[in-house]
């Protein structure tokens, strides 16, 4: 298998999706030219080496579609109006959690909470969307950080999705998460690298040249 999806890697995805409009990237005598097709995500091969569960799942209902959930979790990134939509499409999604490769598993939450998106996150939270370590630190949560900590030291290196930290989390909650930092400094002082995804205040005065 692949290592799970990295910062850089990430980035770089989600800036990929924003294009110019044909019209404007090809001259009118350059013959267009089909894009290449997506990569569809294909299941590891497995084959069981040990006695199945006495249980076995009755199936009753479907699953809910893995392309419905893969939009969802992207849009919960970075569209309030659109996570909102899927939501009410399908109540389900909440909770639903998309496997990018590797294990990397990921939710709407938990793409909301490492682009620093209060808003989405919060209103996933108000319809009843499980909190986090990573969440609780991107909103400043001290005590609720504390409490995980306490119960269990070794999250100070457990990894969210794409493999982000407590620190980077805590980083793109900006200002309101700056008592969270600090605290996770204290357990475990790191280097910080620049967060990507961390927004310059509105109100910040422009340096001088």
């Amino acid at each position: 298998m692949s290592d799970p999806i990295s910062r850089r890697t990430f980035a770089a995805t989600f800036a990929s999706t924003v294009v110019l409009g044909a019209g404007e990237c090809l001259a009118a005598d350059t013959p267009a030219v089909a894009p290449a097709p997506h990569p569809k995500p294909t299941e590891a091969p497995f084959t069981r080496d040990y006695p199945p569960p006495g249980f076995q799942p009755s199936w009753k209902k479907p699953q809910v579609n893995r392309l419905l959930v893969q939009d969802f979790v992207i849009f919960a990134h970075f569209d309030l109006e659109m996570t909102k939509k899927l939501l009410e499409q399908e109540p389900a999604l909440l909770n639903a959690s998309m496997d990018w490769g590797a294990g990397d598993w990921e939710t709407g939450l938990g793409g909301a909470s490492h682009m620093g998106r209060r808003d989405i996150a919060g209103f996933l939270l108000e319809r009843g969307a499980r909190i986090d370590i990573f969440c609780a630190a991107m909103f400043g949560l001290l005590d609720a950080v504390r409490a995980f900590l306490t119960l269990q030291p070794a999250l100070i290196d457990a990894r969210g999705p794409h493999g982000f930290n407590l620190h980077f989390h805590a980083q793109v909650g900006g200002v309101e998460a700056a008592n969270v930092l600090d605290y996770l400094q204290s357990v475990k002082k790191i280097e910080l690298k620049p967060n990507p995804f961390l927004k310059k205040p509105a109100d910040a005065p422009a340096k001088k040249p």
